[in-house]
Order: C-alpha cells, then structure tokens, then sequence
C-alpha cells in the first residue's frame, strides 16, 4: 500500500535495472510485460518504460505491447528525443483511458523535447538537477536550493511559452535526487530546501513534484549488519520529510512498502542529523546507521 498523497511511477521496466537488463538482453518481451502487469497491480499510476540505447522501432513495439496488456498510462523514460518519438506516436490515449503519458525528462539542454507535444500531448517531468548558463554550451550543476528554483521557473516559464494553454497541474518539476551514500556536498539538503522553496513560490501553484526515489539508496547496502533493511526505511524517512514540502510524485519500486515514519524511528533519526552535518560527518553518520 502506498502513502495517500503519493503517486507511484512504477521504475522496473528500465534497462539499467540488472535484473530488467537480462529480460532485454534476452529479448524476453512476455518477462517485460509480467513486469508490466505486476506494477499495475499493485498500485502503479503510471508504467515507466526505458529501454536504454534501443532502436526507435523497439522502443515504440515495447509501447504497444505493454499497453496491451495493462491500461495504466505510461512514462516515457529517455533522453533521446527520436526515441520519445517513436514512443509518442505509438502510444495509444484511448487504451489509457485519455490520460495522457509522462515525458521523462525536459531539461535546460534538452529544451528540443517540448517540440515532441503536437504528436502527442504529455506531462513534462522538468528535470532541474542542472542549468544552463547563457552562452554556455554544457550545463553546470545545480549545488544551492536557489539556483534550483530558478532552473525550474525557467523550464516552467519555457513550457507555458511553447506550449498553448499549458497549465501547471500539467507538469511535473524534478529537482534531481543524488545518492546519500557519496552525498559530502549536501545535495540532500539542497534537495529539501528547493522543495520548501518551489512550494513558496505562488508561480509553481499546481505543480507536481517528483524524484527518483531509488536513487537515493542505489549505492547503499540491502541490509544492516544485524540484518534489518536499510534502503526501504531510509527512502521512507525521505518521504517523511519531503511530502510535507510538496512532494507527491516518485518513480519507485510497487515491491517497496513505504511508510511515513514516526518521530524517533532510527531512519528518520539518521537524515535528520545528516542535515544538521557537513562533509564527511554525514557519510559516517550514515555508517553508523546500517553498520
């Protein structure tokens, strides 16, 4: 069961997942659409679909199969604009239900994306994890809550620009999370104070906000030393503290059970003090947590 106020993307069919790669690899179609209908099931909004470096040709194939078999919408997970193409003109609103597909992602450099809407109207995921500078051709990281904000007014503003009638509830604005267990610059708490901020700010009223909830835990351990799960109770203590700030939209696991934590629960205790730390204190408070 998911938290209420959280909507799930479900992330499996994605093929940097090592199990998931080996179904591709194998060509294994009726595995991905097990992976399909298993998500659906148990609670996925929405059916990630990344195929990694697949031709356009696959990638749009993959869309028809799943949507035969599940009428959940889907996210369509690529940076390549020609994929997103091919996933767009293949996928069918009617067999959703008329909700339209997640466009996974739009960035300051991938701003071509939008021009994808008149093939099929979606919902942006506005990734602003990074920015770019004017006259700059690459983009540069974004380290300060502010400079988030700033990266995700402009998409926004760029959306509504591009876009006739583009209403905020229409998209979805990603401040980028980065794993915990090499974090020494603090990009979760640039995470949560962009959050606050975004949620301040009258010019976001309506917006979705989403993370990559598994990328917080992708480098850490499955279990303690004693045995007890580390990544399910650490990426629930990050819902607790994020969903009051507006978060409402992940791409995670229907396999996780996540959980708003009580005051005093060890997860929760641990990212707290990691936000009250610096530098290579928090890494080792987080030692301390799953050793």
């Amino acid at each position: 069961m998911a938290i209420p106020g959280l909507t799930i993307i479900g992330e499996s069919i994605n093929d940097s997942v090592p199990s998931t790669k080996k179904l591709f690899d194998a060509n294994d179609t009726a595995g991905l659409l097990d992976l399909a209908r298993s998500q659906d099931e148990k609670g996925a909004a929405w059916i990630d679909v990344n195929v990694g470096l697949r031709p356009p040709a696959f990638m749009a194939d993959l869309v028809r199969r799943i949507q035969s078999v599940t009428a959940k919408p889907l996210s369509i997970d690529t940076p390549d604009p020609v994929l997103a193409e091919a996933a767009l003109r293949a996928y069918d609103l009617g067999r959703a239900g008329g909700r339209r597909p997640i466009l996974n992602s739009v960035s300051p450099l991938r701003l071509d994306m939008f021009d994808l809407y008149p093939i099929q109207p979606f919902m942006p995921i506005l990734m602003c994890s990074e920015r770019r500078e004017p006259g700059e051709s690459r983009g540069r990281v974004n380290r300060t809550a502010e400079e988030t904000r700033e990266t995700a007014r402009g998409l926004l503003a760029e959306a509504k620009r591009r876009i006739p009638d583009f209403a905020n509830c229409r998209a979805i604005v990603d401040p980028g999370i980065a794993p915990i267990g090499g974090d020494l610059e603090g990009q979760f708490k640039r995470v949560l104070e962009s959050l606050a901020l975004i949620r301040a700010d009258p010019f976001f009223a309506g917006v979705h906000i989403s993370v990559g909830l598994s990328n917080f835990t992708v480098m850490l351990p499955s279990k303690t030393k004693g045995g007890e799960p580390v990544k399910g109770p650490l990426e629930s203590a990050f819902l607790t503290l994020a969903m009051p700030l507006g978060l409402d939209m992940i791409i995670g696991s229907t396999a996780r059970k996540y959980e708003v934590l009580p005051a005093g629960h060890p997860a929760l205790a641990c990212l707290e003090d990691i936000l009250r730390l610096e530098g290579v204190d928090t890494l080792m408070r987080l030692r301390r947590f799953y050793g």
